[in-house]
């Protein structure tokens, strides 16, 4: 599944071409695509202009100018969203076609696996002078949001008592952080997933929220992380930080501190990533 570099690629590429476009045209190939959606997709947007695109975690969203309504896209498993001519055959998985007024590139979303989706929210005040939309108000900031809090962060981990790979993944307690970005950030802060929160210290835990910070800007700086066809930019273009992988994916290879070969083990119906000597369970 994408994570925060790859969606935040894509929100940079649709905010290039979509900003300020008038909607003219919403075609629905697959009830999936807007399962979740309320109302009638092209209703709610025909007619309506861009204002911006918006981020938190893994989530997108469209402002409307002049309404508190946004069109919100999350990309599940094969989700792409791509701007392409008009003239361009339709891709096999095409599932939303959006059409604008000055006749310029589409916006298509793809989904092989149809676990994404797209719709229309209300957007709700995010208690810090900026909206978001109100089904995904529960999501919590990322790390890369100048809002997020990290002592107030710190603190709850601590407070838990959880272990530190699950809190990582926990999108109530920090958003954007996904299986692959969670092993390259304990990898780097030598500290076994299954380790308890409530026996770090606050100094291990800040250490741990920067290389989580660190690596997904340096894969952000790379067009995110693809293992295969399914996560691509805008221009169906293939990210390169999969080549700069030390632990995610890397069983076998030697670890990049120590030597001693990546290990795999199953945690929470994934795979972790680690190394033995570096990252001991304690």
């Amino acid at each position: 599944m994408p994570e925060l570099p790859e969606v935040e690629v894509v929100r940079r590429g649709l905010a290039e071409h979509v900003t300020g476009r008038r909607i003219n045209q919403v075609e629905v190939l697959h009830p999936r695509a807007v399962r979740r959606n309320t109302g009638s997709l092209p209703e709610d947007l025909v007619g309506e202009r861009i204002r911006c695109v918006s981020r938190r975690g893994k989530y997108l969203w469209l402002p409307l100018v002049g309404d508190q309504v946004a069109l919100v896209a999350h990309l599940g498993m094969s989700g792409q969203l791509l701007m392409q001519p008009a003239s361009a055959p339709d891709e096999k998985h095409l599932r939303v076609r959006i059409g604008f007024a000055d006749a310029g590139p589409q916006l298509r979303f793809v989904d092989q696996r149809t676990f994404g989706g797209v719709m229309t929210a209300e957007l709700v005040s995010d208690g810090a002078g900026g909206h978001v939309p109100d089904i995904i108000s529960h999501i919590s900031r990322d790390p890369l949001d100048p809002s997020f809090d990290e002592v107030a962060w710190v603190n709850c981990l601590r407070g838990k008592n959880t272990e530190i790979k699950r809190a990582l993944l926990d999108q109530s307690l920090i958003s954007g952080i996904g299986n692959i970005y969670a092993d390259e950030a304990l990898w780097r802060a030598k500290l076994h997933g299954r380790r308890l929160t409530g026996g770090l210290t606050p100094a291990k835990i800040h250490e741990l929220l920067e290389h989580a910070k660190s690596v997904m800007k340096q894969a952000l700086g790379q067009g995110g992380t693809s293992f295969d066809a399914l996560y691509v930019n805008v221009n169906g273009e293939s990210g390169y930080f999969d080549r700069s992988l030390n632990a995610y994916g890397q069983e076998g290879e030697p670890c990049g501190h120590c030597g001693r070969p990546i290990r795999r083990e199953k945690f929470m119906n994934r795979s972790s990533f680690f190394c033995p000597r570096c990252q001991r369970r304690g």
